[in-house]
C-alpha cells in the first residue's frame, strides 16, 4: 500500500488551494498546450503523469511526444475513453500497454478501471491533464477529469490542467442531472450543455465539494496546512487558453472522438446524443453521425439512409437496414444549435410522435443520458417544448449562478 503523503499548499503570490496563470493577449485562440513557456518550467526536473488523448497537441506534435522531446521525464500516460491515441470505438474497453513512440507505460482509465491507483502514482511529482472536450455532460472526458482530480487530492500530488476551449461553450441548456441517476455519463448536477472549459469545471468540482469523500477531506487538510519545504502537496493550477471567450466559435483542429468527425456533429451532439436512449439511431455508421437520425419504422417520406460499418462504429445500430428520418445538416440554419444557442428538442418530440410503437421508443439508457426520468414521461404525456423548458428553469438558473463563480473567460451574456 502506498505511503500516505502529507498534503501541503504553497502558491507563489498568495496562499490558496489553486491558481490560474495569466493568459497572454493574442489575436488567435491558443489552447494552453500551445503556450509551452507557460508550463514547461514547472515540469522540468519532475516525474510527470499525463492524462491525454489524440487531441492533446502541442507545436505540431502529440503533447506526450513534445514533452519527451523537450526533456520532460514522463513516467506514465493515462488514456480515457477511445484510448491514448484516440482510435478505439465508443464504449470499447482498452488494455494498458507501453506507447511505442515514447516507451512510456500507458494505463487505461476506461472500462474496469476509472481512476489512477496509488501504485500508478507512487513516484509522480506532478499530474497533467490536457484533453479537448465538447461541453456535453454525457461526454465522458469530464468524468475522467473528475477521477483524475480526486486521485491527485487523495495522493497529495499537484495537478496542472492545460485548458482548452469549449466548442459548445456559448450557451447553457438542458435538464440538470438528478443525483439519483449519477453514472459515468453524468456524475454531477449540471445541465447537458454546461458551458465551461475543463479548467473552469475542475475548479467548480473542487470548490463546490463535488468530489469523493476522501478527496474532499484531503482538500480540507490542504486548506488548513502550512507549507513545509520539500514536502509533496496538492495544488490545482490551470494554465488558461489565450484569446478565448465564451462568445467564441472555436473550430477543433483534431476530432475529439471517432464519431464526432466534424463541427456539424460536435454542434448537434448535445441535442442528438439523447437518441442513443431511444429506438431511433443517432447516426453512427453514417457519414454524419449525430447529424443523421432515423429508424426503419419512421415514415418513408422522410430522409432515407442506411447505416454501415465505419471506423467509429464497426457494428452500428440498424446495420444494413434502410432508415427514415432527418439529415440535420440540411435543416434550416436557424435551427442549428450553433445559431440557436440552445439544445434542439423538436426532432426528439417529432420522432416520438411519428414512431408507431410508442411502448418501445424509450430504452433504459435514456434516463442516464437525460439525467432524470421526467423528460421521457413529459414526452409520453405530450408536453410541448415550451412546457419542458419551463420545467428545467429553476435548476438551470441555480446552476448558472454556481457556474459564474468559476469562469476564467468572458461569458456569452
Amino acid at each position: 500500500m502506498a505511503q500516505k503523503t502529507k498534503i501541503k499548499t504553497k502558491l507563489r503570490q498568495k496562499r490558496s488551494p489553486h491558481t490560474v496563470v495569466a493568459a497572454p493577449k493574442v489575436s488567435a485562440i491558443l489552447p494552453a498546450a500551445e503556450q509551452p513557456t507557460a508550463y514547461l518550467p514547472q515540469l522540468r526536473g519532475k516525474k510527470v503523469a499525463l492524462l491525454v488523448n489524440q487531441t492533446s497537441r502541442a507545436q505540431g506534435s502529440h503533447l506526450a511526444d513534445f514533452l519527451k522531446h523537450s526533456g520532460i521525464d514522463l513516467r506514465v500516460i493515462f488514456g480515457p475513453e477511445h484510448g491514448f491515441r484516440g482510435n478505439a470505438p465508443d464504449g470499447a474497453e482498452i488494455r494498458s500497454n507501453v506507447d511505442a513512440a515514447t516507451g512510456v507505460p500507458v494505463v487505461s482509465l476506461y472500462g474496469k478501471k476509472l481512476k489512477p491507483a496509488p501504485e500508478d502514482l507512487k513516484d509522480i511529482d506532478i499530474m497533467v491533464y490536457d484533453i479537448q472536450d465538447v461541453g456535453a455532460r454525457f461526454y465522458t472526458y469530464i468524468s475522467s477529469l473528475q477521477y483524475y482530480l480526486e486521485a491527485a487530492l487523495e495522493n497529495g500530488i499537484p495537478l496542472m490542467i492545460l485548458d482548452r476551449p469549449n466548442p459548445n461553450g456559448f450557451y447553457v441548456d438542458g435538464p440538470v442531472l438528478d443525483p439519483k441517476f449519477k453514472t459515468f455519463v453524468g456524475l454531477q448536477p449540471i445541465p447537458i450543455a454546461y458551458g465551461m472549459t475543463p479548467g473552469e469545471y475542475a475548479q467548480m468540482l473542487l470548490l463546490e465539494g463535488w468530489l469523493s469523500d476522501a478527496a474532499n477531506r484531503a482538500f480540507e487538510v490542504t486548506k488548513r496546512a502550512r507549507y513545509a519545504p520539500g514536502a509533496r502537496y496538492f495544488r490545482l493550477e490551470v494554465i488558461p487558453c489565450a484569446g478565448y471567450t465564451h462568445k467564441s466559435r472555436y473550430v477543433l483542429p483534431v476530432r475529439p472522438s471517432p464519431n464526432l468527425p466534424d463541427m456539424t456533429a460536435i454542434y448537434w451532439y448535445t441535442s442528438t446524443c439523447l437518441f442513443e436512449g431511444t429506438a431511433v439511431t443517432e447516426g453512427r455508421g453514417t457519414a454524419r453521425p449525430f447529424a443523421t437520425i432515423g429508424a426503419p419504422l419512421l415514415p418513408k417520406h422522410l430522409f432515407a439512409f442506411t447505416p454501415g460499418p465505419t471506423e467509429g462504429a464497426p457494428k452500428p445500430r440498424y446495420n444494413g437496414q434502410t432508415c427514415y428520418g432527418w439529415d440535420l445538416s440540411a435543416e434550416r440554419r436557424e435551427l442549428h444549435p450553433q445559431n440557436a444557442g440552445r439544445l434542439q428538442l423538436r426532432y426528439l418530440l417529432e420522432a416520438y410522435r411519428l414512431y408507431p410503437q410508442k411502448d418501445s421508443f424509450f430504452k433504459a439508457n435514456f434516463t442516464r443520458l437525460a439525467g432524470n426520468e421526467i423528460l421521457a414521461q413529459q414526452i409520453r404525456d405530450g408536453k410541448t417544448e415550451d412546457d419542458i423548458r419551463a420545467s428545467w428553469e429553476p435548476a438551470l438558473s441555480n446552476f448558472k449562478a454556481i457556474r459564474k463563480k468559476y469562469l476564467l473567460y468572458e461569458d456569452f451574456e
